[in-house]
């Protein structure tokens, strides 16, 4: 009970009066239980620890586990992005910016909760609107996009010759494809 009571206080923990007035146990029983509880911890080789505070009891992780705690902590906690989200920001960080049709005539399907979680994500932003009927939303990646996959640049992206330029817009993809886009070995036409 007292263990229980104490994993549901978190780190705040319980003082003996809270445990006592929990449990209806005295103070001097719960002092006692708590005592047992910390033998029995320490002698099965637990992951957690009860320790004592003053008066304050607190189950926590051990100081030798630290260094796997912290590798837990910095680890990301979102789950891996689907095959379906994948796609999509392939298509995205090489042919951007692009619109949700274009998106989906390439991959084929439609791709409205692939882009969904990849905002969510911070990932893939709206960059403007395209001069085309209904004036759909443009898409493109964030700072963060290059980020999260250990890039400096868009021009990082392996597999550059995937990447097209908007035609309409009438320039390269990548910054650093200085030859003209009306090139016709540049624009693949």
């Amino acid at each position: 009970m007292i263990e229980g009571l104490l994993f549901a206080a978190g780190e705040e923990g319980l003082n003996e009066r809270q445990l006592s007035q929990y449990t209806g146990l005295s103070a001097q029983e719960v002092r006692n239980r708590c005592e047992e509880l910390r033998k029995r911890l320490d002698e099965a080789g637990r992951g957690i620890q009860l320790r004592r505070l003053d008066d304050l009891y607190q189950l926590t992780t051990r100081p030798e586990h630290a260094p796997f705690l912290e590798q837990l902590s910095e680890s990301p906690r979102l789950p891996p992005l689907s095959q379906a989200a994948l796609e999509t920001l392939a298509i995205i960080a090489y042919r951007q910016p692009v619109t949700r049709i274009d998106i989906e005539e390439i991959r084929g399907v439609k791709s409205e909760r692939a882009l969904a979680t990849l905002l969510g994500r911070g990932l893939i932003r709206e960059t403007g609107r395209a001069d085309a009927p209904g004036r759909p939303i443009l898409y493109g990646t964030t700072p963060y996009f290059l980020e999260y996959f250990g890039l400096q640049e868009l021009g990082d992206l392996p597999f550059p010759e995937l990447a097209t330029t908007q035609e309409e817009e009438g320039f390269p993809l990548f910054a650093e494809d200085e030859e003209s886009p009306d090139d016709p070995d540049e624009t693949g036409t």
